[in-house]
């Protein structure tokens, strides 16, 4: 089903990945009401994943592309969610980003930026949201970047 939303992604010229299943022993998201909590989505493109730590080899600009990247998987798993209809995203809640940092790299906002601009570009006043943006001392399987997130429905 191809939606507002759907049409907006294409006029940016943005894809969205398909649904990346669970790894582990996990659910790629819950719904609680009108609440669906989507599962850490990790950094990856066509290519595969995205890895690297951020200060020591990857810089902001690629980190904030790796980003960027996991908020197309989010949108994908909200997709799924809601039977293919994006249009029944209300708004985004909540994003918590993961930044596989050197212990010196203190610029975590500005990688988990570029998820936060991106749902600001793509679903306007909708893609607001509180978040938070930490650096850890390692991801899975060595991704740069890791975000969950809380999404309202209809």
């Amino acid at each position: 089903m191809s939606g507002t939303i759907e049409a907006r992604l294409a006029e940016l010229g943005l894809t969205l990945p398909p649904a990346p299943a669970p790894a582990a022993n996990y659910v790629p998201f819950v719904q609680v009401g009108d609440m669906l909590h989507v599962s850490g989505q990790i950094s990856s493109d066509e290519t595969g994943l995205i890895l690297g730590r951020l200060g020591a080899g990857m810089d902001v600009a690629a980190g904030t592309k790796a980003a960027e990247r996991c908020a197309l998987a989010l949108l994908a798993q909200v997709k799924a969610a809601c039977g293919g209809d994006l249009d029944r995203l209300v708004r985004v809640v909540k994003l918590n980003g993961f930044v596989n940092s050197d212990p010196a790299f203190t610029d975590q906002p500005k990688v988990i930026n570029g998820a936060s601009d991106l749902l600001g570009t793509v679903l306007g006043d909708a893609g607001t949201h509180a978040r938070s943006a930490v650096g850890v001392a390692t991801l899975p399987l060595g991704v740069a970047v890791e975000i969950d997130g809380l999404f309202q429905i209809r």
